[in-house]
């Protein structure tokens, strides 16, 4: 059975690697698809997230990285999966994919979404805290893996 995965991924962090490496053990292929989204101001424009999840998830053979600009359902259907990944670090997040999850179930009778748990080591972790931290210069090492953390101080240069 093939699931998809989609979020930013702005950047990529060991957050959400760990749901990828656990999905993966679970479902025969993980499509984890970088959402453009032109309105959102992003570290990383799509080709660089791409890349970024095509190096971190090398080593993981039933991963495949794509990106898709739209709704997720549309997405879902040219792909013809049926089921979407949701990983969840609090409960705040739950509320907001818990809306997306009835939103895309309604556009669409036969989505399916599971919420993954992240680990709790990983549970404060967020694309968000990861740019700021580094932006103050503070230590990212435990948060992404350090191909991402090379890349978000390149782009921390160029600001």
């Amino acid at each position: 059975m093939t699931v998809i995965y989609p979020g930013s991924f702005d950047p990529v962090t060991y957050g959400h690697l760990d749901i990828i490496k656990r999905a993966s053990k679970k479902f025969d292929k993980i499509i984890v698809t970088v959402l453009n989204n032109p309105s959102k101001k992003s570290m990383f424009d799509v080709k660089e997230r791409v890349e970024l999840l095509k190096k971190t998830t090398e080593d993981i053979n039933n991963v495949m990285i794509d990106s898709f600009t739209g709704l997720l359902i549309d997405y879902a259907e040219e792909k013809d999966v049926s089921i979407i990944i949701k990983g969840l670090r609090a409960i705040s997040d739950f509320e907001y994919e818990f809306q997306m999850a009835h939103t895309n179930s309604m556009l669409d009778k036969n989505i399916e979404t599971i919420f993954l748990m992240t680990s709790n080591k990983y549970s404060f972790v967020s694309s968000s805290v990861v740019k700021e931290v580094a932006r103050f210069n503070g230590d990212i090492k435990q948060l992404v893996p350090n191909i991402v953390e090379k890349a978000i101080n390149e782009k921390i240069k160029e600001e």
